[in-house]
């Protein structure tokens, strides 16, 4: 058995990374957890971003999203109440607003690594790009700490720095973009489970582990018994 989970994420989006904690402690108590296969793709909430932008997160989203200050503020607090019961520690007052481009780049190359040695290099990636955008206040868009990021999970100091500015990466973050806009994503985190059930938003940890469970049951071989004329059997209490 084999279930195949893909993953349209932004490293720009908060929700993407509650999402991702919240669907690992799904997996975690999934007995079939060894056989699920993971697959992250690459979407934008603002591809029109500068690759350095001055605004605070609350200069941006008021600006960019039209909304009242004060609303805002009570969103980012809301989202930031949410990272805390995940065990994750958002500063939005000192979140670097940046351009997500370069580092969807280099989660492709990633991600090529990985399909080539069946190793882990996307999803250590993943994990520490989201950290340092929401937690660590750093510019994501710098290819000082993308090489650095890529370099601690495990790929190539030189690869990842020519990943930053790859032509053939960067039609790769279009294809899975463009397949999202395909299948309908509209918004992201958005998880896809065999190809069959579409999952939105950072739903509860119970959510993934029912999706996953109705994925398991269904590949579960199934015997079809053929109705006919009763015939001579043997059971337990004689023949």
């Amino acid at each position: 058995m084999s279930i195949d989970v893909q993953i349209w994420s932004d490293i720009a989006c908060p929700w993407c990374y509650i999402g991702k904690r919240r669907f690992e402690k799904a997996l975690a108590s999934f007995p079939q957890r060894d056989q699920v296969r993971v697959t992250w793709r690459s979407y934008q909430l603002d591809p029109t971003l500068p690759e350095h932008d001055h605004r605070s997160e609350v200069d941006y989203l008021t600006e960019a999203k039209g909304m009242p200050r004060q609303q805002v503020e009570q969103m980012l607090e809301h989202v930031a109440t949410n990272a805390a019961g995940e065990g994750l520690t958002y500063d939005f007052a000192g979140l670097v607003v940046a351009n997500s481009r370069k580092a969807h780049r280099v989660l492709q190359l990633a991600k090529a690594a990985d399909a080539a040695d069946g190793g882990s290099c996307t999803d250590a990636l993943k994990e520490a790009l989201l950290a340092a955008h929401f937690e660590g206040a750093e510019d994501i868009s710098d290819v000082e700490v993308l090489a650095r990021l890529a370099t601690e999970a495990g790929l190539d100091e030189d690869e990842a720095r020519a990943a930053v500015d790859s032509e053939e990466l960067d039609s790769a973050v279009d294809g899975d973009i463009a397949l999202g806009r395909q299948i309908g994503v509209q918004g992201v985190p958005f998880f896809v489970f065999d190809n069959k059930y579409g999952v939105s938003g950072a739903q509860p940890p119970e959510v993934f582990a029912q999706v996953l469970e109705t994925v398991a049951a269904e590949q579960a071989p199934k015997l079809i018994t053929i109705d006919g004329e009763a015939g001579d059997a043997c059971g337990p209490d004689g023949c």
